[in-house]
């Protein structure tokens, strides 16, 4: 839910250019993301927030589950992350989070402007072209999770990715449900560059990543990322079990990003302030 704070919240621009003072709101949709790519060339981004120890999710070692602490939670993040999904075509998620949506572990972020405090952004939609709500695109390597109804109630095409090693009895499941499923890896997972094309064959623009380290990983790997959103806040941790915003092999050149834009946001969280940021990925090398 938006705090009423983060439509009055204002930020201070530290780069580029000399330091200004901003409005929050308003601050992402001003980057019209959904003017930068094409069917050929989708505009694929992604965010994350942070701790300053590079904490992403914590773990419970007993269970197993993963939560978002609150520390690093704020009604300003969240605003914005609202402006990033507004832009979007289409949303990516996973079938882990369909997974916790169901059992109550998350909320339900698949759909934009339903709220009284984010009117705006639906008609901000409407204003600038874009269908009422973005399609919901599943990532899954194996096809087993629920489906929440949410997608239907609010009228968005679902489109179910996978790899060539998915269960064909899942595939088929999915099929016979009316739903879309698509190839987009020679393997078990979803391969990066195999999924934007896809989408992008399939007249989606502008594609906002609700995945994890994975996903993230095979996109920058793939060099279809476009952009990356980072919210850092000024806090520490902890913790023996965590998630990063990378988990797998080193990724070399692949990694090499260019600080766009930088933002000091000095009250939230709890009064210890936070960075917003956006990087690009530097060209290959030759």
């Amino acid at each position: 839910m938006i705090e009423g704070t983060a439509m009055t919240a204002r930020l201070l621009r530290l780069y580029p250019g000399a330091p200004e003072d901003i409005a929050l709101s308003g601050a992402y949709l001003a980057h019209r993301l959904h003017e930068q790519g094409s069917a050929g060339a989708p505009f694929v981004y992604a965010s994350f927030v942070a701790s300053l120890d590079g904490r992403i999710a914590l773990r419970d070692p007993a269970t197993g589950e993963s939560r978002l602490p609150a520390g690093l939670v704020s009604g300003n993040d969240f605003r914005l992350f609202l402006e990033l999904q507004a832009q979007a075509d289409c949303l990516v998620t996973h079938g882990g989070y369909l997974c916790d949506l169901a059992a109550g572990r998350l909320d339900d972020v698949l759909q934009i402007g339903t709220q009284a405090a984010t009117r705006d952004l639906a008609q901000w939609r409407v204003d600038n072209g874009l269908s009422p709500q973005p399609t919901v695109v599943v990532a899954s390597a194996g096809l087993d999770f629920p489906m929440p109804d949410s997608p239907a109630r609010h009228g968005q095409r679902v489109i179910l990715a996978t790899g060539a090693w998915a269960p064909a009895e899942r595939v088929a499941h999915w099929r016979r449900a009316g739903y879309e499923v698509l190839v987009a890896g020679a393997g078990a997972s979803v391969d990066g560059g195999a999924l934007v094309r896809e989408l992008g064959s399939r007249g989606l623009r502008s594609i906002y990543l609700l995945t994890g380290p994975q996903m993230l990983d095979t996109m920058l790997r793939d060099r279809v990322l476009s952009r990356l959103y980072l919210t850092t806040a000024h806090r520490l941790l902890g913790g023996e079990s965590f998630h990063t915003m990378l988990s797998g092999p080193e990724l070399g050149n692949a990694g090499r990003l260019r600080l766009c834009a930088l933002h000091y946001d000095v009250g939230a969280p709890d009064d210890a302030g936070q960075f917003f940021a956006h990087f690009e990925p530097l060209p290959a090398l030759s």
